[in-house]
C-alpha cells in the first residue's frame, strides 16, 4: 500500500494496516467513541515552542496541534470500517489562545456530531463557565493545572497543586448544577495514589454528586506500581469513571478491569500525540518511550529491524486493553463495546438530557 499521511511526522503504513487486521479488527466494536482527544486550530498558538522546552519533556516534542478536518481524516484512516465519534478536549496550554481554542471547538464539533470539553482557567467566573456550558456541543469542561498561570521555563510549575487550585469550588458548583462532565488530569508526581488526590477526588464526589467525573489516563497510572497503589482505593465508587488514554501498559489495564470493571472505563486515545510510531517499556515506576523518529528524548534507540516493526502507539494502547481483557477472561462483546462506545454514549446522553430539560424549563 501507499503510505497515507496522518499528522505531523506520522503516516499510516502497511505495518499499521497489518497490525489492524491481525490484532484489532476482529475485536473492536462497530462503533467507537474516543473520549479523550485534542483538536484545535494551529493558528491559535500565541508563543512558539522553544528548543529548550522541546528538550525538557517528550510531549513538548511530539504534540503539534491538529485541526478538525485532519482529525476526522485520521479517524477514518486508523479505524477503517468503524463509525467513530469523539469527545474533544480543549487545549490545556497557555501558549495558546484558550478562549479562541474553545470557540473553534464550538464551531467545528456540532456539524461532525462531536461533543467538547472546553478548557477552563481557575480565574474564570461562574458566569464565564455557565456561558461555555450553554453552547450546543459543550457537555462539560477540561481543567488543568498548567492553566493556573504561565511559566515558560517548565511545564511542571504547578504539578504539586491541589486539585482545587485549578478546579475551584465556585466552578464545581456550576458544573454540579448543570450535571456537567469533567475530565480531570490529576496533579502530583505520585499521581492518583497521592493521599491529597485520593482525599480531594472523594471530596468532589461527595460534595458535587451530579458532576460526571472522568479521571484521565486511569488517573495517570501508566505503570503497574501506580495502578496498584491507586485504583483499588476507588473500587467501591461506581459513579467515578476513568478514561484509558495514553496507557499502553497491559498490567495497568488489567488492574483497572479487576477493580473497576468494564462499566466504568472509557476508551480514549490522547491523540494527536499517539499517532507516534513506537512502543513503551517500563522500569518500576517509570516508562520509556521507544520511537523511530530522532527526537531529542529518543537517545536509546532499538535496532533498525525492531523500529521497522513499530506501529502507531494508539494501536499499542488498544492491544494492551485487549491483552488485559483476554488475561481476565473478558470475552463478552458487550463488555468490549461498553469500554469503546457504550459507557461514553450513556454518560453523554445523560448530560445532554439534563441540558435539554434545563433549556425547556427556561423556555416555558
Amino acid at each position: 500500500m501507499t503510505d497515507i499521511p496522518l499528522h505531523f511526522h506520522w503516516t499510516y503504513t502497511a505495518v499499521d494496516q497489518a497490525f489492524w487486521t491481525e490484532q484489532l479488527a476482529d475485536w473492536l466494536p462497530p462503533r467507537i467513541i474516543d473520549a479523550h482527544t485534542h483538536v484545535t486550530d494551529p493558528r491559535l498558538r500565541l508563543r512558539p515552542m522553544t528548543e529548550a522546552m522541546r528538550r525538557q519533556y517528550w510531549v513538548n516534542e511530539v504534540f503539534e496541534p491538529i485541526d478538525a478536518p485532519t482529525a476526522e481524516h485520521c479517524h477514518r484512516t486508523v479505524f477503517p470500517g468503524r463509525e467513530v465519534s469523539c469527545l474533544v478536549l480543549g487545549t490545556p496550554d497557555l501558549a495558546y489562545d484558550i478562549a479562541g481554542c474553545n470557540r473553534y471547538l464550538q464551531a467545528e464539533c456540532p456539524g461532525r456530531g462531536w461533543y467538547s470539553l472546553p478548557a477552563v482557567r481557575p480565574q474564570w467566573t461562574p458566569d464565564d463557565v455557565a456561558a461555555l456550558l450553554d453552547a450546543p456541543s459543550v457537555i462539560g469542561v477540561k481543567p488543568y493545572y498548567n492553566l493556573i498561570s504561565p511559566d515558560e521555563t517548565t511545564r511542571d510549575a504547578h504539578l504539586e497543586a491541589s486539585i482545587f487550585e485549578f478546579l475551584p469550588h465556585q466552578i464545581l458548583e456550576v458544573l454540579d448544577d448543570r450535571h456537567a462532565w469533567v475530565t480531570l488530569h490529576v496533579p502530583k508526581a505520585d499521581r492518583l495514589g497521592h493521599a491529597d488526590n485520593v482525599r480531594e477526588v472523594r471530596e468532589i464526589r461527595r460534595r458535587y454528586p451530579h458532576i460526571v467525573i472522568v479521571l484521565a489516563h486511569l488517573g495517570r497510572c501508566y505503570t503497574e506500581p501506580h495502578a496498584l497503589e491507586a485504583l483499588p482505593q476507588f473500587a467501591d465508587d461506581d459513579g467515578l469513571y476513568f478514561d484509558t488514554s495514553a496507557v499502553l501498559n497491559p498490567a495497568s489495564h488489567r488492574i483497572a478491569l479487576e477493580h473497576l470493571g468494564t462499566q466504568r472505563l472509557l476508551y480514549g486515545s490522547d491523540n494527536p500525540v499517539f499517532y507516534m510510531r513506537g512502543r513503551r517499556q517500563y522500569r518500576g515506576r517509570t516508562y520509556i518511550n521507544r520511537t523511530s523518529y530522532p527526537f531529542h528524548f529518543n537517545t536509546d534507540r532499538e535496532s533498525p529491524e525492531t523500529e521497522a516493526r513499530y506501529t502507531l502507539m494508539m494501536y499499542e494502547d488498544i492491544r494492551a486493553i485487549r491483552q488485559a481483557c483476554e488475561e481476565l477472561g473478558i470475552r463478552d462483546r458487550s463488555a468490549v463495546a461498553a469500554i469503546f462506545h457504550d459507557n461514553a454514549a450513556r454518560l453523554m446522553a445523560g448530560v445532554m438530557s439534563h441540558k435539554r430539560q434545563r433549556l425547556g424549563e427556561q423556555m416555558s
